[in-house]
């Protein structure tokens, strides 16, 4: 780094500094979204490359990466993939997943997509956002509220699919079943008995 007296600017002579914008968005796209924000912190440049195009890259990227698609779908797919992870990952109170389920459709349909297609794609987001989830204590709590959230009459397609829901409770049963409770298992076992008939075996024995 280089002071400029005269114009009181700061010059950066650092190979960083000479990166054009389309370099620094194949970097930042692989640091972890949460650390964006320190990321902007460090020069302008780079707050304006993350701001406004790395978000978009982003999607763009996980929806070809993660549901191989490559149309006019994509980008949304991504941002609403990105949006359900966030509220999953790094919120301590979400909404509930009727209202995130609700919120991800209307964004489809205003697209001008049917009822069945948003239906499917809000699925698929939802099972690869469950897949992709951190194992830790955060995510068994928020698959747990998922799992022991009531069931609330919703007209098609704003219901989460029964795939989104076997999802929330095989994830627990099976990567989360150390963390259990004794009275928390049996709380989730016996929702999923009243969801599924029958349920695997495996999930079966605290």
């Amino acid at each position: 780094m280089s002071d400029n007296v005269e114009n009181n600017t700061i010059v950066d002579c650092t190979p960083f500094g000479k990166l054009p914008d389309h370099l620094l968005v194949e970097i930042f796209v692989r640091v972890p979204i949460s650390e964006w924000a320190q990321i902007s912190c460090v020069k302008r440049q780079w707050a304006n490359v993350v701001i406004g195009e790395c978000l978009r890259y982003t999607a763009l990227y996980v929806s070809k990466r993660i549901f191989a698609l490559d149309g006019e779908m994509d980008e949304i797919v991504g941002h609403a993939y990105l949006f359900l992870k966030e509220q999953l990952e790094f919120s301590d109170m979400p909404p509930t997943s009727s209202i995130l389920h609700g919120t991800i459709i209307d964004q489809f349909i205003a697209c001008g997509k049917s009822r069945d297609i948003a239906n499917e794609l809000a699925s698929q987001i939802w099972l690869a956002a469950l897949d992709n989830l951190e194992d830790n204590e955060h995510t068994f709590l928020i698959l747990k509220r998922l799992a022991l959230e009531g069931d609330v009459f919703l007209p098609y397609p704003y219901t989460k699919s029964i795939k989104v829901q076997w999802k929330v409770f095989e994830k627990l049963f099976t990567d989360f079943r150390d963390c259990f409770s004794h009275v928390d298992y049996y709380d989730v076992l016996g929702c999923a008995k009243n969801k599924f008939q029958p349920i695997p075996s495996a999930w079966m024995g605290y």
